[in-house]
Formats: C-alpha cells, structure tokens, sequence
C-alpha cells in the first residue's frame, strides 16, 4: 500500500509524524496528511464525548494537539468533520477498507492519491479541515491503537536533559538503538529483557564481554541455572522491588554489573542490565540507566502489543482459514505456510458441561506448544482445533499427524479420573484445503463419540478416542447424510414424524425403544438386555407403534424413516 511520505522524521517533540514512526503502522495508517508541515500532538482523545461538546476555533489552545481515536463513531465523513469542529488536529477511523490500490499517493504532505470509495468522503471531508485522517490497521483494535499512541507520546516526553537527547538521538525508536546508545555511554555492554528473563535487545558484544553474556545472547534468554542463582541471592527480588539501580561488583570471573527494572507506574516491564567488559563501568553509568529505563517503559509496552497483537492476528488468521472466511491464500501467508506445504488438522473435544476444573485441553496447549512449536492452536469452549504443518511428504506427514494423536491421547488417558477427549483427524492437504480438513476432523470426533455412546449402551468395552476418516469408518458418510436430511427431516410430516414428536414430548420412552430395537438389528432379546427390560415389555412397546401411529415395523421403508429419525433426534445441540 502506498503511503504519503511526510518526510524527515524527528522525534524530539510529540508530533504526529513522531506518533507514526514510533508506532510503525502496528495500529494505525495514515491516509490523508494534514495541510500543515507537522502538527504537535499532545493529547490521544477516546471517543467525541472526550473532545468536549463545544466547537473550537482551530489553533485555539484548548483543542490544540488533540488525536482523536473515533471509538463509536460511524467512519465517515460527519465523523472527521464533528472532530475538527470541536477541535482535533487529527482522527482516527475505524473499520475503513479501502477499495483501491493505496490509501495516499506519494508526495508532498497533504497530496493524496487515488483512494477508494468508502474513503473518499472522509479524505475530502479531512482536506476541507485540515486536519490529519487516519484509519485503524487492520487487526489492531481499540485498546491497541490507544496504548501504542500512548506509549508514543510517553517516548517523546520521556526524560529531559542532554542526557534523554544523547540515549533517545535523532533515529527511528527501538530497543536495539537504545541498548546500542546506553552502552556507548556507560562504556559496557547492554542487554534489556523482559519480565520472563527473555533478551529483547542487545548492543554489540565485544571481545572482552564474559562467557554469562554470550551465553545469554546466543539462547535469547538468561539460562534456567542462571536464574535460579538469581532467586537465591535475592538479586530478582531486589530488582522487581527497587526503583533505583542495584549495582552488584566484579566477583572472579563475573564482571561489574549494573541493572535497573523499567517501570510503567507499579506495573514492572523488564529490566536493563549493563556489564563491563575489560574495563570498568563508567562513573555516571547508573545516571545513564536511570534516563535509559524511562526511555525503554513505552518501546516495552510497545514490544508487549507488538507481541498480543501478532498472536491476535494469528489467530484471526487461523480462524479464517479453517472456516473458510475471507481470503485462504492470505490467510496461509500470515500464518506463514508456504502454498504447497502439507498440513492437517486435528480437532481434541471434551465432554459438554466438563467441570471446571477439567484442564484436559488445556494440558493438551501446552504439550502441543512444548514438543512442536508453531503449531496453529484454535480453541472454542469444549473445541480444541491443531493445524499441524511439515516440511516432509503427504503420506509421511499423515503418519506423522497420527503418532502426534496418539502421543496427546496418552497424555489425556494419563491425566487423573481420565476426562474424556476425544480426537478426530482430518486429511492431509495443502493450506487452502485446511477448511476441508478441519471439518472432516470435527466430523470423525462426532463419529467417535456416537460410536462410545452405542458400544456403553450395548455393554461392550470403550472404543479408542482418537481416529482418522479410515478409522471412523462408514460412519463418516452417515453423518454427512444425516446432517443433509435433517432440514428435509424438519419440514416433513407423516405417521413416523407424529410419533417422534409425540414421544418426545411426553418423555421419549418409545424413541429410546426404537433406538435399541433398530441398533440391535432387530434382536428383542439384546434390544431389551441393552434397556434393562424384559422382551415382552419390548414387544408391549413395539406393537404401540404399529396400533397407536400405525407405523409397520415389518415395513423396509418405515424402518429406514425410522432409522434416520432416531438418529436425527439423537443428535447433539449444536450439529
């Protein structure tokens, strides 16, 4: 997508063009720049209700410096004027798609391109303003959108001083800037991490730097032993508990280290460490860390949204993909798969109304994101969906998938009192048949769990939980049959449709009768074994049917009505 290019960007007074470099497009796009060179933004306004109900003369001081995220509003072009009368130097839209190819031509600030229809009345309503217009990313939300400008406008007020400007400089926002500025001015090496001990960035590593910091760098997280010495010594507590620098000195072959906890108010974001390397740490290192933590609070909230929001729009993606919504290629993009790569779904259910405290799917997630990360994981209530992904063959992928079922279904069976989970595979295809596979999957677990509740009500012992379509066997087809006749079932009439309806109604005695009675192919004596009752009580019933709704049981095509009938009211609420 083309975008209008407002030129060099500085980043030493909030303005709308730093907002944007710092946000880098995560949550909002620029579509039609302001008629000035820049703007000064110093307020992120929620909602028309927030800007105040009365009109400002633009440039007037109460309204100056307001962006104003259209939450609520409709994204047309009332919207952008209403948001210049009472005063906004610039307004976001939401739900904005645009049916061209770019949202703004290339050129001097506030030259616009060719834009879509659905933006075309607020682009013309924002140039008759002169106010900035701006849409929403898609993928972003709300909350997002406020946080990242937010956490903008706390980076350019952040610190003040000739030491704020020599750590912040004159390029783009990022960790990795930071750390590399931080450690030119402590003369040491910098690494900032997040609350789970993770390296987000690092500055150059040098020739003197000790063996702990490579170790740290080259695993992309302090090591397990590491932090466990850290527990011990009190160093992490003392850390999430102080507001200033700890300093702890050179012990053997451990160089001086400073570290501090960046903070966004009580909320404790990560940490920045500096070590020296073969000399000691600057005088005033720990001053420098202190600006640096302030500096670091607002690029780590932005590394946190980055991050929700990446496993948002995966997941968005990985929704529409197995439900066949919006387009599949893109889709397949997103999540990273290359066109021909081959991948399956697996669908993992529980029990309906599962107590809970049943974790089973959720023992599932972690063992999936443990033994084979980047695995698609998709859950809704009872429903667990897995789109697993190779680089091998179909055929060996396909054994593959199956051993994985087999390994999730030990791990279920090994959990106290067994929850029942039962997992259906689908076949193996390329990304744009992931629909196809997660529906079939769905259908082998309703298959499964049709064929436990058939062999418990025989007496027989359990069936295995876990299946491909081979292994559900014909009653894969069956479900599909049943799930076509079902409309043409409701709209039916006729002796067998009275005596559904009515039994059901009064209890559904004769109905579970029928439903052994045809199971059992027509056994009295296993038919009644199965109901607890004696054979004449059974055949009492059946010769009801015929004498009360005159259905004739002796009958091929009544039967089979029958049949499916049973079947049809069996099914479950939401099939």
């Amino acid at each position: 997508m083309r975008r209008t290019i407002l030129g060099p960007v500085s980043l030493e007074t909030p303005t709308l063009r730093s907002l944007l470099a710092f946000e880098d497009g995560d949550a909002v796009r620029l579509v039609c720049a302001p008629a000035t060179h820049d703007t000064v933004v110093t307020r992120i306004a929620v909602g028309l209700d927030d800007l105040g109900p009365r009109p400002q003369r633009r440039g007037a001081a109460e309204g100056e410096g307001v962006l104003l995220l259209a939450v609520g509003a409709a994204p047309d072009a009332g919207t952008v004027r209403e948001a210049a009368r009472r005063g906004a130097c610039a307004v976001v839209l939401g739900e904005v798609r645009d049916a061209g190819e770019g949202a703004a031509g290339e050129g001097a600030a506030g030259e616009v391109g060719d834009v879509g229809e659905p933006l075309a009345g607020p682009v013309a309503a924002a140039r008759e303003s002169g106010i900035a217009l701006l849409a929403r990313a898609e993928g972003a939300d709300w909350a997002e959108a406020a946080a990242l400008l937010r956490s903008a406008l706390s980076y350019a007020r952040a610190g003040d001083g000739e030491d704020t400007d020599a750590l912040r400089g004159p390029a783009a926002p990022s960790l990795a800037v930071l750390a590399a500025r931080v450690a030119a001015q402590v003369k040491g090496s910098i690494t900032i991490e997040d609350t789970r001990l993770r390296v987000l960035a690092h500055s150059a590593t040098g020739p003197g730097a000790d063996a702990l910091r490579r170790t740290v760098i080259l695993g992309g997280r302090v090591p397990d032993w590491r932090v466990a010495e850290l527990r011990r010594s009190g160093l992490l507590r003392a850390l999430w508990t102080s507001e200033d620098v700890i300093h702890r000195p050179a012990d053997g072959d451990n160089p001086e280290r400073l570290v501090v906890a960046v903070r966004s108010g009580r909320e404790v974001l990560g940490s920045i460490w500096a070590a020296a390397d073969d000399a000691a740490l600057a005088p005033d290192a720990a001053r420098y860390l202190r600006t640096a933590a302030g500096l670091a609070a607002p690029l780590l909230v932005r590394e946190r949204l980055r991050e929700s929001g990446t496993a948002h729009r995966r997941e968005a993606a990985l929704r529409g993909l197995l439900r066949g919504l919006g387009d599949r290629r893109t889709h397949a993009w997103s999540l990273g798969l290359s066109p021909d790569a081959p991948c399956a779904v697996v669908v993992a259910e529980r029990q309906p109304g599962a107590p809970a405290d049943d974790r089973a799917l959720d023992v599932l997630v972690l063992e999936v994101s443990a033994h084979r990360p980047g695995t698609g994981i998709m859950r809704d209530g009872d429903r667990l969906a897995l789109l697993l992904t190779g680089a091998a063959s179909a055929a060996e992928h396909e054994a593959a998938v199956r051993g994985v079922v087999r390994d999730l279904d030990a791990v279920v069976s090994s959990l106290p009192g067994s929850p029942a989970v039962w997992l259906g595979v689908g076949p193996v295809g390329t990304p744009e048949r992931a629909r196809l596979s997660y529906e079939r999957a769905v259908l082998v677990v309703r298959a499964l769990r049709e064929r436990e509740a058939r062999a418990s009500a025989a007496g027989r012992p359990r069936p295995p939980r876990h299946a491909d379509a081979a292994g559900a066997g014909a009653a894969l087809e069956v479900l599909r049959i049943l799930d076509a006749a079902h409309p043409v079932w409701k709209s039916g009439g006729g002796p067998v449709h009275d005596l559904i309806r009515t039994d059901l109604a009064a209890g559904g005695e004769l109905v579970r009768t029928l439903a052994a009675y045809l199971d059992a192919g027509g056994d009295v004596a296993e038919a009644a074994r199965r109901l607890v009752v004696h054979p004449n009580t059974l055949r009492y019933r059946l010769g009801r049917v015929r004498e009360r709704y005159g259905v004739d049981l002796d009958d091929a095509d009544a039967r089979l009505l029958l049949t499916l009938a049973v079947r049809l009211t069996a099914r479950p609420p939401d099939h």
